[in-house]
């Protein structure tokens, strides 16, 4: 982000870590994944003050995880309630925005997700749809700074989105890379 300029992006979605050591061992979804330590801490502060400068708007998840490094009170989360009824870690997850609107929740059973997990901490493709049809405009360019699975991806490309997306971690990078053009190859047929 530092090679951006300010207000580069107009919407940053992202998903760090939460710092709450999800490694992929100890998911209660019933998925393992090769443990690795990427959910030991949250982003720095300087993370966000990047964040910050090179996006008009952010929604970023798990942001109750580490509140203390938000630059300003938000009174618009968006709460993805899962609708498992305690069978998993949580049965919602919360994402901070920097939007001047109400709580709003976005009901989805993880159970009825079609893809494949490839990330412990994975959204579905439609969550990040749901998204863009209410916080994106027409033309806007997003951001994701931890793309993962690389859910967010097939959305924008299904929304038709510009996005930016970085991911660190090479074998997620690789494993989301696949996904998202096996995705393509699906659409292309049709």
């Amino acid at each position: 982000m530092k090679t951006k300029p300010d207000n580069h992006y107009n919407l940053a979605i992202v998903d760090p870590p939460y710092g709450i050591g999800m490694d992929g061992n100890n998911n209660w979804s019933g998925s393992k994944h090769k443990v690795k330590e990427w959910d030991n801490e949250a982003p720095c502060l300087e993370y966000f003050e990047q964040l910050f400068r090179t996006s008009k708007n952010q929604i970023i998840w798990g942001a109750n995880h580490f509140i203390e490094r938000m630059p300003k009170n938000s009174k618009c989360w968006l709460i993805w309630d899962k609708k498992n009824d305690g069978f998993s870690f949580a049965d919602g997850e919360m994402a901070w925005t920097s939007f001047d609107t109400a709580v709003r929740f976005f009901r989805y059973h993880r159970g009825k997700q079609t893809d494949t997990r490839i990330h412990p901490t994975q959204k579905p493709k439609d969550l990040y749809r749901w998204i863009l049809k209410n916080y994106a405009k027409d033309g806007n360019k997003i951001l994701d700074t931890h793309g993962g699975s690389m859910s967010i991806a097939l959305a924008c490309d299904m929304e038709n989105f510009d996005l930016d997306i970085c991911e660190i971690d090479i074998e997620y990078f690789e494993t989301g890379k696949k996904r998202y053009n096996e995705f393509k190859q699906q659409v292309t047929m049709f």
